[in-house]
């Protein structure tokens, strides 16, 4: 399987963020964390939550303190019922949270609210979603009969605030020089100006852009098996539900460090294909 996630394995070493070519940095006084794809593993995201209050615990006690979840919540993972709740009900205390839209999310939301996407969003882990609702997929029955079935049953089940979380999720975060997104930006188009569906959605020709947005990307989306460290960008989905390995990006002035649920979290280069 880890073979098939990241087919182009190798050992290049990161380089430090950058604007205009000096380090990328925060205001003074603000730390950041920000957390990669979850895909429905609550035990990881309860995992790192934990590394982060007991990492904030040991630094600069007046700092303000920002989590950012950078989106893809559910699917793939069997809990993302839970995680929704989870983050619904437990904040951290003394952290300022900040909840992204990822692509899988806006396939649940959108299938709650009765949009076809059944096709595609099932393809790619949606069933598991469904599962963790208490709807699963009647295979008896012919598959648009099945997937009308499956989508009654989630709109009665799915609670209120579950959706309303999912409304409330946004599209993007700047702060200082970092600018934090799902999956990436359209190359040399302004920030500001940025579309939904690259900002949830695009790889090419974002990944191997070498150009400068004026921010650092922070993303997830694509999946590494090291958090992947360039001048204009930092990904941090380690492919959690596959890997066990839930990583956490933290930035405090000009330093960039990461935590970890699981071995391995130095940069890496290789991207893998084929996932969404």
């Amino acid at each position: 399987m880890l073979r098939r996630l990241f087919p182009r394995a190798g050992k290049e070493m990161p380089t430090a963020p950058t604007v205009g070519g000096v380090p990328a940095r925060l205001p003074a006084g603000v730390r950041v964390y920000a957390i990669g794809d979850i895909h429905g593993r609550l035990d990881l995201l309860q995992a790192v939550e934990r590394q982060i209050v007991d990492d904030a615990a040991a630094g600069t006690p007046d700092l303000e303190r920002i989590v950012v979840y950078i989106g893809d919540y559910v699917d793939r993972g069997f809990e993302s019922r839970r995680v929704i709740e989870h983050l619904i009900t437990r904040p951290l205390p003394g952290f300022r949270p900040v909840y992204l839209l990822g692509n899988h999310d806006i396939w649940l939301r959108n299938f709650a609210r009765g949009v076809d996407v059944a096709d595609s969003w099932l393809r790619f882990g949606g069933d598991a979603t469904l599962f963790s609702y208490g709807v699963p997929l009647d295979l008896q029955r012919p598959e648009a009969e099945r997937y009308q079935l499956a989508q009654a049953r989630l709109q009665e089940k799915i609670p209120p605030s579950h959706l309303d979380f999912l409304d409330g999720l946004e599209l993007a975060f700047g702060l200082g020089d970092y600018f934090f997104c799902h999956a990436g930006i359209r190359p040399d188009v302004p920030l500001e100006e940025q579309g939904q569906a690259d900002l949830l959605w695009i790889r090419e020709p974002f990944l191997s852009w070498n150009g400068d947005a004026g921010k650092v990307i922070v993303h997830g989306h694509t999946v590494e098996e090291h958090p992947v460290v360039r001048p204009n960008r930092i990904g941090i989905d380690t492919g959690a539900c596959w890997t066990n390995r839930l990583t956490c990006l933290v930035l405090e002035g000009e330093t960039w460090r990461f935590l970890s649920t699981g071995a391995g979290g130095r940069p890496s280069g290789p991207r893998p294909t084929g996932l969404t």
